[in-house]
């Protein structure tokens, strides 16, 4: 029994000093938290005090920045009320100065100038309007007159047209009759010249005099069967000019005159050729070819003198060339001499008139 009761004196003993101990403890973490909190707000203060020093420094520092912004808008505002003030005086003396009616006046001139200006512009416009109107007028009248001339001359060219075609029909049919009589006195003197060349013992040039004969006739009768009367007829559409005089030709007569020109400058050279060949000194108007200058002719499209010309032109230029074995004015190609281009055209000079 007693035993017991000493037993839970023990406990009880034991209990309490637990319950002491737990009390001590708690209590001295609260104390521990208190002063720490402490510190921290002692801490906060100093900080907020810190910051308030800042503020105050800066407001110090920007409120002379701001006093002279605000000493600078008031001497601007004060200016411009002053420079304001001085021109509503000046306006005011002026009209001070100039007396009511005088004012009436120069509004009067004023308007009465832009009225004279508004009617000069009215006027200058109504003028500028009149010769437009004028200017279209006669440019219809000129229309007018250049038809009726146009409409004039076409009925007079196609008046002359039939003229025109009774004479090239003339003109033709003289030709072909001049060119056959002289075809006997040509056949004659070509056979009196290969018998002189054949003493002079020129045997190129006898040669070549052959084969210019015996080609002159074969183109004759190519020519005699390709003719085209209607082509001799066409009307003139080429001038051309040597010897101080122009002559007109259709396109017909201005191909046969290229052709007489191409054809001398082969002539030509073959001849020169030939007297290089014999050892015979330079002298083209001494070549047959050159007296004759019908090769490639039969009588149509051009006179025959005309023709001649050309032809000459060409065999002159290509007796140089062939006696010199060069070509400053033509080339050869497949087997045929034929004259440059640019030769060509400064040689004709054909000019067209259309």
């Amino acid at each position: 029994m007693r035993f017991r009761i000493l037993s839970r004196v023990v406990v009880g003993f034991l209990v309490s000093a637990s319950l002491l101990m737990g009390t001590s403890i708690s209590a001295n973490a609260q104390e521990t938290q208190k002063q720490e909190d402490k510190q921290q707000r002692k801490a906060e203060q100093q900080t907020n005090k810190q910051q308030r020093k800042q503020q105050a420094q800066q407001q110090q520092q920007s409120q002379p920045a701001q006093k002279q912004a605000n000493q600078q808008r008031k001497q601007q505002a004060a200016a411009q009320q002053q420079e304001t003030q001085a021109a509503q005086k000046q306006a005011n003396k002026q009209r001070n100065q100039q007396p009511p009616q005088e004012q009436t006046q120069t509004a009067q001139k004023q308007a009465n100038r832009q009225r004279k200006q508004e009617a000069a512009a009215q006027q200058q416009q109504q003028t500028q309007t009149e010769t437009s109107q004028r200017q279209a007028n006669q440019q219809r009248k000129q229309q007018a007159a250049a038809q009726r001339s146009q409409q004039q001359t076409e009925a007079a060219q196609k008046q002359a047209s039939g003229e025109s075609r009774q004479e090239r029909v003339q003109q033709q049919q003289s030709r072909e009759t001049r060119y056959r009589q002289q075809l006997p006195e040509e056949q004659r003197r070509g056979q009196e010249r290969a018998a002189q060349l054949q003493q002079q013992k020129r045997i190129s040039q006898y040669r070549y005099q052959q084969l210019y004969m015996q080609r002159l006739q074969q183109i004759r009768l190519q020519q005699a069967r390709s003719y085209n009367s209607a082509y001799a007829y066409a009307p003139a559409n080429y001038r051309y000019s040597y010897g101080g005089s122009y002559y007109q030709t259709n396109q017909y007569g201005a191909n046969l005159l290229r052709q007489a020109v191409n054809y001398g400058y082969e002539q030509g050279y073959r001849s020169g050729q030939a007297d290089r060949q014999d050892r015979y000194h330079s002298d083209y108007q001494d070549s047959y070819g050159y007296q004759d200058a019908n090769y490639g002719y039969g009588g149509y499209y051009v006179d025959q003198g005309d023709y001649n010309y050309y032809f000459r032109e060409g065999f002159r230029r290509g007796y140089e060339d062939g006696f010199d074995s060069r070509y400053q004015y033509g080339r050869y190609s497949n087997g045929s001499y034929s004259i440059l281009g640019t030769v060509l055209s400064v040689v004709l000079n054909l000019e067209s008139l259309r």
